[in-house]
């Protein structure tokens, strides 16, 4: 599990880990808790093009459906097919194995810092 305090965020909800040039994303522990039980998830495919701002998927739970937004412009590396075998994954372990995707970007906007974040939440 990654340090809340490595990564940034977004006012979505959700959460990112630079490396490099690629950005791992997922949603909160707040929005997961938010949503409720998480029974799907819809994923862009490998190799889409996402843009920031821009709806890329969907997380579906007992209580709502809630909206993947992409926190940076750039090319879906990857995504987790564990989340879409086993969407419980998103509420088990959020900020860990319940990542959702990962993008190579060309430019990072600027994200929430985790005390930004945290004062977002009123925290």
């Amino acid at each position: 599990m990654t340090s809340a305090t490595e990564l940034q965020y977004t006012s979505e909800h959700e959460w990112v880990l630079v490396e490099g040039n690629t950005a791992t994303i997922g949603i909160t522990a707040y929005a997961a808790e938010k949503l409720g039980d998480v029974v799907y998830v819809d994923l862009p495919d490998v190799g889409s093009t996402v843009a920031s701002g821009t709806v890329v998927g969907e997380i579906e739970s007992t209580k709502s459906v809630g909206e993947l937004f992409a926190p940076v412009n750039g090319t879906v590396l990857a995504k987790n097919s564990a989340v879409e075998d086993s969407p419980e994954l998103v509420n088990s372990d959020p900020m860990g194995e319940g990542w959702l995707i990962k993008v190579e970007f060309t430019e990072l906007p600027e994200l929430l810092t985790a005390a930004q974040y945290d004062a977002l939440l009123g925290e």
